[in-house]
């Protein structure tokens, strides 16, 4: 195969991988674990199919020497890694883990063998003075390897406690500052002067004892790791940044003798910028952390920035150069090709950077959404510059030879002027900006409605504008009742004291924007005409007593209703009186007018795994809880977007013994304040139960010292309102000397109080204990749909919990007789009790109680499980046992 076809062919890899990468993109919504698939597409298939390509290319180049097998051998490493990698993002996304850990191990294997290969070639090559720098290339496939057994284990823990956040920690390191990292430092030390047309004067800095002081820092980051020392690796990070110091001070020598003036120099320099920031923001979030996990949630906010600001970049800026040079065909074909890549350079780079930059402020995440879509755009356009620049240099090179005449010479083409360009990014950016803030203007803190519809208009204006201080403070205005004169222009001066997220909503319609502890939002009400009442939306703040009544005084008595309700405030009020909202911003239709009790669920449809594995050997437990806003079915047709512990409601269950240490990692990822209570621990509530505000952490540990089925929830106020939205789940200490059964099952009772399709909890319906449903495992009639399994003659054990908030249990199964009962840590009844066939049909359960039943079936058949609160199992609380011969 000839060179240009070669390159062609094998270069067509990377542009593919940012293909699907942006595909993806677009469809993220559609995808599983579309965060994760979208950084592994650029990072794990375009930038290290890029790395072996290229690596290889510079090994040769550098060692004289073409490597064994050449072309052949390479073909095979970048076929393995491909076929490697979509096994890994296919078994992630589908949840497969023999998928990953065959992809994972192939990956691996396939770095080795390309350390190997360069090793093997370094042997016997001519010496030169730069070639102790494919060093770096053997070096960074290493840690690949490295990084990907971290990686597959990572996928064995799916997820939980402080270990898998260590090994999250090691594996980005590895990967991000070893693999990429490396082969960076060690291509840059030529690549960055070639492109600025500089000298190398001497043995570049990274061709000395730097290559030993950034693997040295690797090797600290991953014994920090793996022996549980988080300082060891914020060291291994400072004596890694070090080391990138020395480099980039030698990069900046250059760019000050030869200031860049292509697409590639900008991007090569913007990229290293990025890397030098987000390895600074790495070594900072481990030092700075109480926890692993606390450590782990900062750095993975570094991870677009990495993937973004440093990877794409560097491996656009060097293919904008290296494309041309290696696709030859001589000078003019060359500059042609260039020119192509070139197009809009300065322009494409100040948007991505800039854009950049403007997600690490406190925007909106509307306003974030379109930056990353603007900035994914930008970077897209490459694959159409691409595309033209191989068309450009097939073209250029069918042109017949231009001769120069003696004594002629070519008149260089003017550059175009940069002021132009930067400020058409400017521009692109400001309108950006402008939309998101027109899309989202409550999050800039202006009012969602216009000023004649914010107040009640009745009356003239008098021209006169009131303003009024309103502090929020331990959920409460003050003041709660303002007066003022009517006509007037109403601008209340709102301040947040409190320690957690507010917000005012009028019945009129007026919504401020949420307001963060300490912020400050003046909300332009608009002219009073007739009294308003108004409150906070945050789910159950208004039950917790957050409401204010703004009285018009002097108002027409047609406007007032006298009791300081205005008529128009009647329109959020039923016939009987009682409010039709729950405090939402847009109160809507409720999702209960979509319930439908005969509806069955779709044939996908899966149930929650209702069977119970065994305690684990352990005496330590260790698990993270995320909390997360999830929308989810509850029934067929009918979401809500509950708060979960981990995306399930409930959340995961622990079980273990007597003795058994757990230490839980509490994460907020949700949108306002949470907290935790494990009733199976007893400890002082004060510091391990407190309220945490997103993006902040706590670590809970506590012994268990009885046995039973423990229930844990939010602790936040009003605590009926946060587990009524999915805020609970079991802890199952087994009791000494519990007997092995046949099967095991959990079922957690729970109530649903419905708001809006796809909205969050009615916290009227929570306040008058008005469920819509009453649920097993959080979804209504589910195993009725899809029945649990046992068999003739096999004794079946039923752990049930009522999480309630408000409602009893009743659990008992139609057609069975339970042998045994064990309720609030002890047996009511064992094995048929003192006369050996005493029986029991109900477990009966008060809100946040629980316990077990055990059964056996004569016969086959099929046998209803309920809650004998017979309206609650109307409402969903039942199941069926399907009994096979």
């Amino acid at each position: 195969m000839k060179n240009r076809l070669w390159h062609i062919v094998s270069g067509i890899l990377v542009p593919a991988w940012l293909a699907a990468a942006v595909v993806f993109t677009v469809l993220h919504r559609l995808v599983p674990s579309s965060g994760w698939l979208l950084v592994h597409l650029l990072l794990l298939g375009a930038v290290s199919t890029a790395i072996l390509i290229w690596s290889q290319h510079f090994a040769d180049t550098l060692l004289r020497r073409k490597a064994l097998g050449h072309r052949f051998s390479l073909g095979l490493r970048l076929s393995a890694h491909t076929v490697g990698a979509i096994l890994v993002m296919t078994g992630m996304v589908v949840d497969a883990y023999p998928l990953v850990l065959v992809g994972g191990v192939l990956v691996g294997l396939n770095a080795i063998l390309h350390a190997v290969v360069i090793v093997g070639q370094s042997r016997g090559a001519m010496p030169g003075r730069f070639a102790p720098l494919v060093r770096y290339y053997v070096a960074s496939a290493l840690m690949l390897a490295a990084g990907v057994v971290l990686g597959i284990l990572m996928a064995r823990l799916d997820g939980g406690g402080e270990d898998y956040e260590r090994l999250f920690i090691g594996h980005l390191g590895l990967n991000l500052l070893g693999w990429v990292g490396l082969t960076v430092i060690g291509t840059i030390a030529l690549l960055w002067p070639t492109v600025l047309h500089t000298r190398v004067e001497g043995a570049t800095l990274a061709g000395g004892h730097t290559l030993m002081l950034l693997v040295g820092a690797l090797g600290l980051l991953a014994l920090g790791c793996l022996a549980d020392l988080r300082l060891i690796v914020a060291l291994g990070v400072l004596v890694y940044l070090a080391g990138l110091g020395r480099v980039l001070w030698e990069a900046v020598g250059h760019l000050r003798r030869a200031p860049a003036v292509t697409f590639a120099a900008w991007s090569l320099g913007a990229a290293l910028a990025w890397f030098a920031l987000c390895t600074l923001g790495f070594g900072l979030q481990l030092a700075l952390a109480p926890s692993w996990t606390a450590a782990a949630a900062g750095v993975e906010t570094l991870v677009p920035y990495f993937a973004v600001g440093f990877a794409a970049q560097i491996l656009l800026g060097a293919l904008s150069h290296l494309v041309p040079v290696v696709l030859g065909g001589g000078p003019a074909t060359l500059k042609a090709t260039a020119a192509e890549l070139d197009r809009g350079g300065l322009f494409r780079v100040v948007v991505v950077n800039g854009g950049l930059a403007l997600t690490l402020l406190p925007v909106s995440s509307t306003l974030t959404v379109l930056l990353s879509l603007l900035i994914v755009g930008i970077l897209a356009s490459f694959l159409v510059l691409f595309t033209l620049a191989l068309r450009t240099n097939r073209r250029v090179r069918a042109l017949p030879l231009a001769r120069i005449a003696p004594g002629e010479r070519a008149v260089p083409a003017e550059r175009p002027r940069s002021t132009g360009r930067m400020l058409a990014a400017a521009t692109v950016l400001l309108l950006t900006v402008t939309v998101g803030i027109v899309a989202d203007p409550a999050s800039v803190g202006l009012s969602t409605v216009s000023t004649s519809a914010a107040g009640s208009v009745a009356g003239a204006a008098t021209g006169h504008t009131t303003t009024v201080a309103v502090d929020m403070v331990d959920t409460r205005f003050v003041p709660d009742r303002i007066e003022v004169p009517a006509g007037d222009e109403l601008v209340i001066e709102l301040t947040n004291s409190d320690d957690m997220v507010h917000n005012l909503v009028l019945e009129s319609g007026l919504v401020s924007g949420s307001l963060d502890p300490g912020a400050t939002e003046a909300v332009a009400v608009g002219v009073i005409g007739a009294s308003v009442d108004g409150w906070c939306s945050i789910a159950g703040h208004r039950l917790l007593g957050m409401e204010i009544s703004i009285v018009a005084v002097g108002g027409d008595s047609a406007a007032d209703a006298g009791d300081g309700t205005s008529m128009d405030g009647m329109a959020g009020m039923s016939a009987d009186g009682s409010h039709t909202g729950h405090g939402a911003a847009a109160t809507g239709a409720s999702a209960a007018d979509d319930l439908d009790p005969m509806a069955e669920p779709g044939a996908a449809f899966e149930a929650r795994d209702a069977t119970l594995p065994p305690a684990p050997s352990d005496t330590v437990h260790r698990q993270t809880l995320t909390v997360r806003n999830v929308e989810t079915e509850v029934a067929p047709g009918v979401t809500q977007m509950l708060w979960t512990f981990n995306g399930t409601a409930p959340g995961p269950t622990l079980r273990g013994t007597v003795g058994d240490v757990f230490e839980i990692t509490l994460v907020n990822e949700g949108t306002m304040g949470h907290s935790i209570d494990f009733h199976a621990g007893d400890i002082a509530p004060d510091d391990v139960m407190r309220t945490i505000q997103p993006g902040e952490s706590l670590v809970y540990t506590f012994t268990a010292t009885r046995s039973g089925i423990w229930l844990y929830h939010c602790s936040t106020m009003p605590m009926s309102v946060h587990i009524a939205n999915g805020m609970f789940g079991a802890v199952i200490i087994d009791p000494p000397g519990l007997a092995e059964v046949d099967r095991e099952y959990l079922v957690v009772q729970s109530e649903l109080y419905l708001g809006a399709q796809g909205g969050e909890v009615d916290d009227r319906k929570v306040e008058a204990q008005t469920p819509d449903l009453v649920v097993f495992n959080g979804y209504a009639n589910q195993y009725a749909a899809r029945p649990l399994a046992a068999r003739v003659g096999e004794t079946v054990r039923v752990w049930v919990l009522d999480a309630g908030p408000n409602v009893g249990s009743a659990f008992h199964v139609v057609g069975g007789q339970f042998h045994t009962v064990y309720r609030e840590g002890d047996y009511t009844l064992k094995d048929g009790g003192s006369t050996g066939t005493g029986g029991s049909q109900v477990l009966d359960l008060a809100a946040a109680q629980g316990g077990f039943v055990e059964l056996s079936f004569s016969q086959a058949g099929h046998y209803p499980f309920v809650s004998h609160i017979m309206s609650d199992a109307e409402k969903g609380a039942r199941g069926v046992i399907e009994v096979l011969p």
